[in-house]
């Protein structure tokens, strides 16, 4: 007789999301839009000056048909969300505090030091002192902005915890209303800082309240009707090449809206991109880190590490012109900051999936 006592056997692991065809590929295709955006935008000036002119009101700087496309980016993911876990995320804080420390006592600060070893010392030889100043002060003003809507895009890219990314963002944005404004102020010496509250409050409703209320409706009324089941394993794979498209899409109309500065002032676009580029990934490895070492769950420091390293560009750019002109470096920095942004992040994307085996082994998961 087998006496053997039963054991209690544990399910095995989710397996991590498969990148599609289209996903693996991404940085090819950021390329492609590269190049077919900047040659819409040279070849069609005037149908791509009417686009960029479509606004939520004027004055908003929110991009009507770009903000579509975010829609469609982020739809999916809402519906995602189980809103009823939402009050659970109090119960493990750990992740959203290194987050909120990173994007706002460090984020900026390192920025500032990167713009100032670089555009003032390294590369003095090719800026203009003057000019140089201007250029620290947009990339202050990046670095000051984190990252909303995008947010959501990475977070699906990592197989991140769509309730908990969508905590770690609205946190942001509530920080950013009273933050914001005396961190530009200190760090770029301007004694008068005007955020322009349409643009910011314009943002917030077009990118994360209309999006946000959408799924949430659309998702309780299909859980009714059809069941979770349903919902999950019919419904939801219909989007799935819909946020890729969208993202592809986006970077197309931005390469466009930027062809003029990308062609004729590469000189400055490659010098900006230096130390964004190291901003990123600076900010977002040492999230990571803080995140393994404190044994956070890997859905929930991917986008937390992307969050502290992306920025939200929308407003960055707006507040450039409105304190500096629309013609500034300063105003250049932003734009530049949103031209590389994508392809950098794209990459701590792959980074953090990558490495999600060795991340759970360090946070013993």
């Amino acid at each position: 007789m087998n006496t053997t006592p039963p054991t209690l056997s544990t399910p095995p692991p989710a397996e991590p999301k498969r990148l599609n065809f289209f996903e693996r590929y991404l940085s090819l295709w950021v390329l492609v839009c590269m190049i077919v955006g900047v040659g819409l935008g040279k070849l069609l000036p005037g149908f791509i000056a009417t686009l960029s002119k479509l606004e939520f009101g004027q004055g908003s700087q929110v991009n009507i048909p770009i903000a579509v496309l975010i829609w469609l980016m982020i739809f999916p993911m809402m519906l995602k969300i189980d809103f009823g876990s939402l009050g659970s995320i109090a119960k493990k804080p750990k992740g959203l505090f290194i987050t909120l420390f990173v994007n706002w006592l460090v984020k900026p600060f390192s920025m500032a030091f990167l713009a100032w070893v670089f555009l003032q010392h390294v590369f003095a030889s090719w800026i203009e002192p003057e000019m140089a100043r201007n250029y620290t002060a947009g990339l202050i003003i990046l670095a000051a902005a984190p990252c909303t809507a995008m947010v959501f895009v990475w977070s699906y890219l990592t197989d991140g915890d769509p309730a908990y990314t969508l905590v770690q963002v609205a946190v942001n944005d509530l920080i950013m209303l009273v933050a914001f404004a005396p961190i530009v102020m200190f760090l770029c010496g301007v004694a008068d800082v005007i955020v322009p509250s349409k643009v910011l409050i314009t943002s917030v409703v077009v990118f994360i309240v209309i999006p946000l209320a959408a799924g949430f409706l659309t998702r309780k009324a299909l859980l009714k009707s059809h069941g979770g089941e349903w919902l999950e394993q019919s419904f939801l794979p219909r989007f799935q090449p819909v946020t890729v498209v969208a993202l592809l899409a986006t970077l197309v109309l931005i390469f466009a809206f930027q062809a003029e500065n990308l062609t004729s002032k590469w000189v400055a676009v490659i010098l900006l991109a230096i130390p964004i580029m190291m901003q990123v990934y600076f900010n977002s490895s040492l999230t990571y880190l803080l995140m393994r070492w404190c044994k956070v769950p890997h859905d929930i420091a991917a986008p937390g590490a992307l969050i502290g390293a992306s920025n939200f560009f929308e407003l960055a750019v707006a507040v450039a012109i409105t304190l500096f002109g629309p013609s500034s470096g300063a105003a250049l920095a932003c734009v530049v900051g949103v031209l590389v942004e994508v392809p950098v992040m794209l990459s701590v994307c792959r980074v953090c999936n990558a490495s999600r085996g060795w991340y759970q082994r360090g946070a013993g998961i």
